[in-house]
């Protein structure tokens, strides 16, 4: 995991290793079990390649996930959330069901 100075606001810390779009997503795609990229940006939706690769990347670096690449041809590479990524769960539960009442309020 990359060493950096974190923000002494909690909420702040949380927010910099997930606030993007696409880490919340990849999250959520990644809670039920290793994925390859292509199911990734399958599930993800509107995701560049780029982008989502960046985002993997980075949230390797954190610590959210592992990536194992196997030597074959061609080359199969998976991600799995870490144990760290893997307790971010209740946040995402928690950003599900606020989303799910706010839906059902608003419609």
């Amino acid at each position: 995991m990359e060493v950096k100075t974190l923000p002494a606001c909690p909420v702040e810390t949380t927010l910099m290793l997930i606030s993007d779009k696409w880490k919340v997503l990849i999250l959520r795609d990644l809670m039920p079990g290793t994925k390859r990229f292509g199911e990734l940006k399958k599930t993800i939706g509107s995701v560049s390649q780029k982008v989502l690769t960046a985002q993997l990347r980075q949230m390797e670096d954190s610590g959210l996930l592992i990536r194992t690449v196997y030597p074959e041809v061609p080359p199969r590479v998976e991600y799995t959330l870490t144990e760290l990524g893997y307790s971010l769960k209740p946040i995402l539960d928690a950003m599900w069901a606020w989303g799910e009442d706010y839906k059902a309020k608003n419609s």
